[in-house]
C-alpha cells in the first residue's frame, strides 16, 4: 500500500474533548481538485453532518483511522460520544455500523473509496445491503483524485456498488451538493454509498441555482450541438470545457447525474432524444461498469440512438503522479475533454 496518502491519527471514541468555538478546516495532505483562485469551502461533509446530527440524535460518525482525511474530525469535535474510531479495520467498521443500525442508529461511516469497494465489499454486501440497513458510506479519494497509484485510486467503485442490490449510489460535483446530499442520505431509508470530495472543495453549482434531489439528473446548462452527461468532479470539468468550446462556436449542454443508482432514465432519455446533438458521457471512473455504460444501456434498451461517445479512465492500473498531469494523461482535464469533443464533431 502506498504510504504517502497516510491514515489519520487514531481518536478514542468517547474520550474526546469538547468542541472548540473555532470552525475547523482539514488537512491539505491530499491534493485538491480546485483550480488556483477558485472558490472553495472547507470540509463540507463534516460540517453538514454536524448540522444534521444537531437535529437527529440517531446519527453516529464512524471511521477506520481516517477521520482527519474524510473530514469526520469535524463531527468528532462536535459529538465526541457519538464518534467511533475503529482503527485500521474496514471490515470491523462496516460490521459494527450494521450492528448500530440494527439498534436504531444511523451510522455515517467513512474511509477511502478503495477500502470500502475492495477491502470491505463482502461485509457491506452481507451485513448492510442484504439487510437493507440505513448505513451511509462516505468514501474519499474516488476515481482519480489521488496521485498515489493503484492502491489508493478507486477507479472501479461505481461499478461495484451499482451491482449491489439495495445500494443507492451518489457522485456529487461540489461542496454545495455534498452539503445538500447529507440530509437527503439521512432521509433515505436504506444504505447509501457517496463518493466524497473532501478538504477544500470547489463551489461550482451555486451560480446555477442548483438543488440536489436524490435520484434526479438536472440540466445545468443547455446547448444545441453536444449533450455532455457527467457526474462528480467531471461535471465541473464539463462546464469548464463547455465554456472553452463556446469560443469555437460549439454549443454544449451539460446534464449532471449525481445519483448513479437509481438512474434518472426519464431525464436522460428526454435529453438524449433531442435531435442534432452528439451525446458524450464524461466520468471519473473506469469505462467499464460506470455512468457511461449505464447511460449506453438505457439508450439502447429504449431505442434512442444518438451519436454516442464516452470519456472515462482506461481499463488499466493507473499511474502515480501529480493530479493535473494524470488528468491530462487520462483525458479528464478540461482541455482534454474539450479536445476530444472537438475531434468528434
Amino acid at each position: 500500500m502506498a504510504t504517502g496518502a497516510g491514515r489519520a491519527g487514531s481518536g478514542k471514541g468517547c474520550a474526546m474533548t469538547a468542541a472548540p468555538k473555532k470552525k475547523l478546516t482539514t488537512s491539505a495532505m491530499i491534493a485538491s481538485i480546485a483550480a488556483e483562485g477558485q472558490e472553495t469551502r472547507p470540509a463540507p461533509f463534516g460540517h453538514a453532518l454536524v448540522a444534521a446530527a444537531q437535529a437527529d440524535d440517531r446519527i453516529v460518525g464512524m471511521t477506520a483511522d481516517l477521520g482527519k482525511y474524510t473530514d469526520l474530525h469535524i463531527f468528532r469535535e462536535a459529538f465526541p460520544v457519538r464518534y467511533y474510531q475503529m482503527g485500521m479495520a474496514e471490515q470491523l467498521l462496516f460490521g459494527a455500523a450494521a450492528g448500530l443500525a440494527h439498534e436504531g442508529f444511523v451510522p455515517f461511516a467513512t474511509t477511502y473509496a478503495v477500502f470500502a469497494s475492495r477491502r470491505a465489499y463482502d461485509f457491506i454486501h452481507q451485513t448492510i445491503a442484504e439487510e437493507n440497513l440505513p448505513v451511509k458510506i462516505a468514501a474519499a479519494l474516488p476515481g482519480l483524485t489521488s496521485g498515489y497509484g493503484p492502491s489508493h485510486q478507486a477507479a472501479e467503485d461505481l461499478a461495484l456498488f451499482r451491482a449491489m442490490p439495495n445500494m443507492t449510489v451518489i457522485d456529487p460535483c461540489d461542496a454545495l451538493e455534498i452539503e445538500q446530499a447529507v440530509p437527503a442520505m439521512l432521509a433515505h431509508d436504506g444504505p447509501v454509498y457517496m463518493r466524497l470530495l473532501r478538504g477544500r472543495v470547489p463551489v461550482v453549482l451555486e451560480e446555477y441555482g442548483y438543488r440536489f434531489e436524490l435520484g434526479k439528473a438536472k440540466v445545468i446548462r443547455d446547448g444545441a450541438d453536444v449533450l455532455v452527461i457527467s457526474s462528480g468532479l467531471t461535471t465541473m470539468r464539463a462546464l469548464e470545457a463547455a465554456a472553452v468550446l463556446d469560443k469555437d462556436r460549439v454549443s454544449v449542454a451539460v446534464l449532471h447525474v449525481p445519483t448513479i443508482k437509481p438512474l434518472d432514465t426519464d431525464t436522460i432519455l428526454a435529453e438524449a432524444a433531442k435531435t442534432g446533438r452528439m451525446v458524450v458521457v464524461v466520468e471519473n471512473h473506469t469505462v467499464i461498469g460506470g455512468l457511461g455504460e449505464a447511460v449506453a444501456g438505457t439508450l439502447l434498451r429504449n431505442g434512442v440512438a444518438p451519436k454516442f461517445r464516452h470519456i472515462g479512465l482506461p481499463d488499466e492500473f493507473l499511474a502515480a503522479g501529480a493530479l493535473p498531469t494524470l488528468h491530462d494523461r487520462y483525458g479528464i482535464s478540461t482541455e482534454a475533454i474539450a479536445a476530444s469533443i472537438r475531434a468528434w464533431l
